[in-house]
Parts: structure tokens; C-alpha cells; sequence
């Protein structure tokens, strides 16, 4: 699983981190960013360093998204951001990551030039930037109030792309069978619910201070890794949780555009997001025993994840009344409205190719670090865009937010290289 004023950005996937939503399967950046692969995966927006031997196999399956997921994951998440969420800041460092990727993009079929380093980088910055402020667009720009539907439409798009590129045989997916189907399922419901609540809260929050908050979903999975998972960190790691708490906290209490219906949908976006990354641990090795190759590449996590979201979107579009309201607004009855909506579930989708592309290209520590960084611009064109109202203190917490996600990525890399 994007606006003017977003932002899993992890497919994930993930990740449309909102956006951050789609890869939002993944990769949370949380993936935590992760803003929502998420759309729109995959994210982060899935999304944290595991174990050794374990690392490989979740942070691949959670790339993207960021915020897939995202998201984040995706995003949002990530689709960032939402979808993709999600896969800045804690996925991929070691780099066990890329193997899977490598397969998918064989595949892909991309040109060779002397600048694929610089063009993926471009092209995977300005997808995931695109989607949150897309999103933000739609859902503050044009007052679009049924994030839901907008979320439904998404994921349809996305199905739409991946199963037509799997069906040409363009790109390699597994088969849906109904024992992963179930394997897969609480994954999912939790993945909905993080794409969301990314659309929600971006459309009360701006998405510079969106960005920042998101960070504290970093700090929720650490915990939930130590407890859970007796996952150990480093003394580092730990510090930068703290600078992002302070910073989250410090830029909620100098937001001039603070409004608590959004600051709640994010802090509960936020706990699913890091649900997200600590059930999909769980369940991946379930859920690969469950496919026909024994295996689950992150294309495939996109399918699944998109495809079971429909009839869970569906009925909350019905129970949210979203239907009243669709068939009242003049929105859908303007092409350009559809033309963005549409171009948001191409961005949340994409968040997740140009992320293994990415990956492909360079090490797992330039990825890591460029998703980081790559929250800098993305909060000033937040800012710029939407004529955001703030302050000088307000403009100080979210530096320090967005250098506390620097110095985190740095000291997870640091951590898992030591580890």
C-alpha cells in the first residue's frame, strides 16, 4: 500500500508503510515505515532483525511493504509504508535477504546500464515518497472520506498486476492453496488492520510528524523481539529507541495541527504494525511448509496478502458505511479522481519491484540507510506541499526524529554485523 498535504511504507509487503502500506508485506520499517507494501504491502513498512539463521527468512519475506507493509509497512507504512511501511529501518541488514529477491527479479527482465545502482535507488525513493504524499492527497486534498475503499481499490489494483505478470509468467508466484490460505490468515487480518489505520491517521496527521510517530512502532517490535523471541540488542540500538520516543513525544506536544482522533488511529496503527512483524516470525516457516516449493518469495506474499484483504475490506467498507457515502460523493464520478486513485495502487505495488531492485543492486547497508534517509525529503515535501502550519520546536522534533531513524538503522547493522 499517499498525498499533498502516505505518509509503510513495506509488501508489505512492505508495507502501500500508507502508505507507507504496500510491499507493505513487508517491510515494515516498521517497517516500521514500512508508510504501509500496502497498500500496500510490505512494509515499513514487514520488519525487524531476527536471529542469525532466522534473519534471511523473515527480513525477506517482510521487505518490501514497509510499509508491503510498510508498510510500514508498506508503511502506513508504509505501504509503505506503510506498504512499505515498513522496510527501512529494520529489515535486511545482513543482507540474506537479497537471495529470493535475486530469483524475482531474474525474471524482470530489467535493462543493464552502468547506472542500475542510482536508478533503482531513484526509482525505489521516489515510489515510496510518492505513495504517502499521493495518499495524503486524496484523503486531505480531495477530502476523500472513505480510506477504506481507497485502501480495497488498492490491493484490487495490485491483484490485478501481480496475477497478470504471474499468468504471463513475467514474475514467479505460488500457488494459493488452501492450507496456506489458513496458515496465512491471522497474518493478513492484522495486515488490513495496519493499512487501515495508516489511512486514518494520515488523514488527520501531517506526513512529517506522521513519519516521526511511526518510529515508535520500531521500539514496540525491539520490545516485543526481546520478550517473545529473547532477542538481544545492543546498547545502541537501545539509545535510538529512546531518541525516538523523545522525539515522538516532543513533536506531539509542539504539533500546532495535533488532533487526537489521529494521534490515536496511529498509535494503534502502530502496535498492529509491530504485531505484524512479530506474528509474521511466527508463522513464515508455517507458511513456506505450506506452499508447493517449500518456499515464499515476496511477490507471492504480496498475492496473498492482497487477494485475502478483498472480502475482509469489503465487509468493512459495509460496516464502516462507506457505501452512503460512495454513492453521494461527485468524486467518483470525475475521471483524474480515478486516475489518482488508480496511479496510488501502481505506487504501492511498485514500492515492492523497485525495492528488489534496489536490493539486487547494492548492499543490504546502503538500503537500509538510503530508507532512512529517504524520510528527510519525504517529511519536508510533507511540510512544502500542504502549507503545513509549524514551528520552530515542532521542525526541531522531527529532525531529531528523522536523525534518531539514522542512527537506528546504523546501530541495527552495527548490532546484527557484531551479533
Amino acid at each position: 500500500m499517499f498525498g499533498w498535504n502516505k505518509q509503510a511504507a513495506g509488501p508489505v509487503f512492505v508495507p502501500r508503510d500508507l502508505g507507507f502500506t504496500w510491499l507493505r508485506v513487508l517491510q515494515l520499517d516498521m517497517s516500521a515505515d514500512s508508510e504501509a507494501s500496502p497498500r500496500r504491502n510490505v512494509p515499513g513498512s514487514v520488519s525487524s532483525p531476527l536471529k542469525n539463521g532466522e534473519k534471511g527468512v523473515f527480513r525477506n519475506q517482510n521487505a518490501g511493504y514497509t510499509a508491503l507493509a510498510s508498510p510500514v509497512r508498506r508503511e502506513v507504512g508504509n505501504r509503505s509504508m506503510t506498504r512499505s511501511f515498513c522496510v527501512d529501518d529494520n529489515d535486511l541488514e545482513d543482507g540474506k535477504a537479497s537471495k529470493e529477491r535475486d530469483s524475482s527479479l531474474q525474471l524482470l527482465k530489467l535493462p543493464t546500464t552502468q547506472n542500475q545502482a542510482l536508478l533503482s535507488g531513484l526509482a525505489y525513493c521516489i515510489s515510496s515518497c510518492s505513495m504517502i504524499l499521493v495518499n495524503k492527497f486524496v484523503l486531505s486534498a480531495y477530502g476523500f472520506n472513505a480510506p477504506i475503499f481507497l485502501m480495497l481499490y488498492q490491493n484490487i489494483v495490485s491483484v490485478t498486476i501481480v496475477s497478470t505478470l504471474s499468468l504471463s509468467g513475467a514474475v514467479p508466484t505460488e500457488p494459493l492453496t488452501w492450507n496456506l490460505i489458513k496458515v496465512w490468515l491471522p497474518v493478513n487480518i492484522i495486515f488490513v488492520g495496519m493499512l487501515i489505520t495508516s489511512m486514518f491517521s494520515l488523514k488527520y496527521i501531517n506526513v512529517a510528524m506522521l513519519t516521526i510517530l511511526k518510529n515508535v512502532a520500531n521500539v514496540l517490535t525491539a520490545s516485543g523481539e526481546t520478550y517473545f523471541f529473547k532477542k538481544q540488542h545492543g546498547i545502541q540500538v537501545w539509545i535510538a529507541l529512546m531518541l525516538m520516543i523523545i522525539s515522538a513525544v516532543a513533536g506531539g506536544v509542539t504539533d500546532l495541527s495535533f488532533h487526537a482522533v489521529g494521534y490515536t488511529w496511529q498509535t494503534l496503527n502502530c502496535f498492529l504494525t509491530a504485531s505484524y512483524s512479530l506474528t509474521l516470525r511466527h508463522v513464515m516457516d508455517s507458511a513456506k511448509q505450506a506452499t508447493k516449493s517449500g518456499n515464499l518469495n515476496e511477490l507471492s506474499m504480496v498475492l496473498l496478502n492482497n487477494i485475502l484483504s478483498l472480502p475482509l475490506g469489503i465487509i468493512l467498507v459495509l460496516g464502516f458505511n462507506e457505501v452512503e457515502y460512495l454513492l453521494e460523493t461527485s468524486l467518483l464520478r470525475m475521471p483524474e479522481f480515478w486516475l489518482v486513485i488508480t496511479a496510488s495502487g501502481v505506487l504501492g505495488l511498485g514500492i515492492s519491484f523497485t525495492s528488489m531492485w534496489f536490493l539486487h543492486q547494492t548492499s543490504a547497508t546502503t538500503y537500509s540507510l538510503v530508507g532512512s534517509l529517504n524520510k528527510i525529503p519525504l517529511s519536508v515535501a510533507g511540510i512544502v506541499l500542504f502549507n503545513v502550519r509549524t514551528s520552530m520546536q515542532n521542525s526541531l522534533s522531527i529532525l531529531f526524529g528523522l536523525l534518531a531513524g539514522v542512527f537506528f538503522a546504523r546501530a541495527k547493522l552495527r548490532d546484527n554485523s557484531v551479533g
